[in-house]
């Protein structure tokens, strides 16, 4: 019986460590030439659709920026986020905080995926979830951003719940210690948080989202006194207090098509869109990065790569764990 328990307790103890490999495994198959005899051209392929799809319009980087973020963060980054709703199951794409994933987006990863399946030799070969990986770096450098190889070999997931969405995505709202939990969660360094954030670089958001830090941010304030009084009047005059919160502006008021270490400079003006931005910035543990970041392009840039790099293998599905879709926007 002695021998039993100690045997029992012995395959516990693998079986556990197992656990806490797997995901190290699994992102340790990733690599850059995964398809260099699968689909040789693959990443040339995804750059023309990438190119069309910029040429029409510039929303297209910050909604494929923002679907790899949202993919990544729950379930990992397997294209989970592009699977459609079915009678039988509600998505991802269908919480309400991915609504506001631009449509852009996915179209940019269906075009590509449309695009490489059209080569005889790459057909139902090259994962959704790595070509969502390669369009968003090539997104990030048409918009003035760095270029940087891309870690491949990640099959799409077979689970898309919207129920599994919910606190897995950072609120503009966040402090630095509920944005450290949360990035710390998938592996991801304060250092990388901060690289990370600077997405805001680009795009847009619609006005609900930061109302409250210009009409009613506490009983003492209704204006957030962190924020720059100029550019707090200037958002009123964007936002009027009824306006429809779906409407949009710039995250960046000065350079909001260019992917650049602006966004550092905007936060040592008040001038972060989001609490979780801004924060960036009063909280002294991070605006010595800040700070570093706003002077210093290049080591943002290698920064932003490293932790793109770190992100792209969080919940990495190999092996049984996932498969090729057909369609990025159901399972096969």
């Amino acid at each position: 019986m002695g021998r039993l328990n100690l045997l029992m307790s012995v395959l516990l103890s693998i079986f556990s460590v197992s656990i806490v490999l797997l995901p190290n495994l699994a992102s340790a198959q990733l690599k850059t030439n995964y398809y260099a005899n699968i689909c040789p051209n693959v990443e040339s392929i995804v750059r023309n659709v990438v190119n069309q799809k910029f040429k029409q319009t510039f929303v297209t980087v910050p909604a494929v920026l923002r679907l790899f973020f949202h993919d990544c963060f729950v379930e990992g980054c397997d294209a989970s986020v592009i699977v459609s709703s079915t009678p039988g199951n509600t998505a991802e794409k269908d919480h309400s905080d991915n609504l506001s994933l631009a449509g852009d987006g996915f179209d940019t990863v269906i075009k590509a995926k449309a695009a490489v399946d059209s080569n005889l030799r790459c057909k139902n070969k090259v994962s959704c979830a790595d070509i969502l990986a390669l369009a968003t770096r090539d997104v990030i450098q048409l918009s003035g951003g760095p270029w940087y190889p891309v870690e491949l070999g990640r099959l799409d997931g077979f689970i898309s719940k919207a129920s599994n969405v919910e606190g897995k995505l950072p609120k503009p709202t966040f402090n630095l210690n509920q944005l450290n939990s949360m990035f710390a969660s998938h592996g991801l360094t304060q250092a990388d948080m901060i690289a990370l954030s600077a997405a805001h670089s680009v795009g847009f958001s619609h006005c609900g989202k930061f109302s409250n830090r210009i009409y009613n941010f506490s009983p003492q304030n209704l204006i957030d006194p962190t924020l720059n009084k100029q550019y707090a009047a200037q958002l009123q005059g964007m936002c009027p207090r009824n306006v429809d919160p779906r409407i949009a502006i710039d995250m960046d008021p000065k350079t909001p098509r260019t992917f650049d270490n602006n966004y550092f400079k905007n936060l040592q003006q008040g001038m972060g869109l989001f609490t979780s931005d801004q924060v960036l910035y009063t909280d002294k543990r991070s605006k010595g990065t800040v700070d570093l970041w706003a002077s210093n392009s290049k080591s943002f840039q290698n920064a932003f790569t490293t932790a793109m790099t770190k992100l792209g293998r969080v919940g990495v599905k190999t092996g049984r764990n996932g498969n090729i879709r057909f369609d990025c926007g159901r399972m096969n």
